[in-house]
């Protein structure tokens, strides 16, 4: 959990460029329902978590805010002074630019579906016959450090690739937070997102739930998501090359082109799916 929140907090400043975060506020929700031995156990290793991770980038955690509430909440706030020229502009995409997406969708499923089985409810029943427990346990694992990863390699690469608008993927799902930023575009453009990049069993599992998840259509909500970026053309290819895996696969995917429009973004009417395994 404080992995995954600082990653998450993390991303905001990554979207924009910043590669380097000179200080971090953990904001900690301290759950009313919990034990004293609980707490005590269950905090200190969220707490180190999040620190871990803003060690990862050279920052630390100095400060932040305590509250009790009836179930644990964890936040933060990253901040750097940084030259205009660090930046990544969030609002220059060009008419045949692509989308690059740098980690795969479905985070959200693969939660409620451990959930399910965790708590033996009944629509657990529903998928087992899609997923194996050991199956769900080893993707839900690495969907966890998935989302724990941090999106610097791909803010670095940013700035030897020309990007010239980005957005990180979370709450609204990869349409939503494209609709977001293609809004704010000073040229008047389009994305058509044309491939959705899906967690492995994902899109199984949003079938036979019988829970309207939206994933198909884009409004699925991810947590520590990756970036949404827009390249030019000619340097996409060379930019997944950089996000590759250590074993080869991939890192990142070309999701989408950057047309003339009316700044709005759509997913075409049937996307190419592309099944995968969480990036770590």
């Amino acid at each position: 959990m404080g992995k995954i929140t600082c990653a998450n907090v993390l991303s905001d400043m990554f979207a924009m460029g910043v590669t380097r975060v000179d200080n971090m506020l953990m904001l900690l929700g301290v759950s009313t329902d919990m034990t004293t031995k609980e707490l005590d156990t269950v905090v200190p290793i969220i707490m180190r978590g999040f620190a871990d991770t803003a060690r990862e980038v050279g920052s630390s955690v100095n400060g932040g805010q305590t509250v009790k509430n009836p179930w644990m909440l964890l936040g933060g706030v990253a901040t750097s002074v940084v030259d205009k020229s660090e930046l990544i502009p969030f609002d220059n995409a060009q008419v045949g630019n692509v989308l690059v997406l740098t980690k795969p969708l479905g985070t959200r499923i693969v939660g409620n579906a451990f959930q399910w089985y965790d708590q033996k409810m009944p629509r657990w029943e529903k998928i087992k016959h899609v997923i194996s427990t050991d199956e769900l346990k080893n993707l839900y694992l690495e969907t966890g450090r998935q989302m724990a990863s941090l999106n610097l390699k791909a803010a670095k690469e940013m700035h030897n690739h020309g990007a010239n608008a980005c957005t990180d993927i979370t709450g609204f799902g990869i349409l939503g937070h494209a609709e977001n930023l293609v809004s704010f575009q000073k040229n008047p453009v389009t994305f058509s997102i044309h491939t959705l990049p899906l967690l492995k069993y994902t899109k199984e599992i949003a079938e036979k739930c019988e829970i309207d998840f939206k994933l198909i259509e884009g409004y699925c909500a991810e947590t520590s998501g990756g970036l949404l970026i827009c390249l030019p053309e000619d340097k996409a290819k060379n930019f997944c090359e950089k996000m590759m895996r250590e074993d080869g696969s991939d890192g990142a995917w070309i999701i989408g082109d950057v047309l003339a429009g009316d700044r709005k973004a759509i997913i075409s009417g049937s996307p190419k799916i592309l099944t995968v395994s969480p990036v770590f």
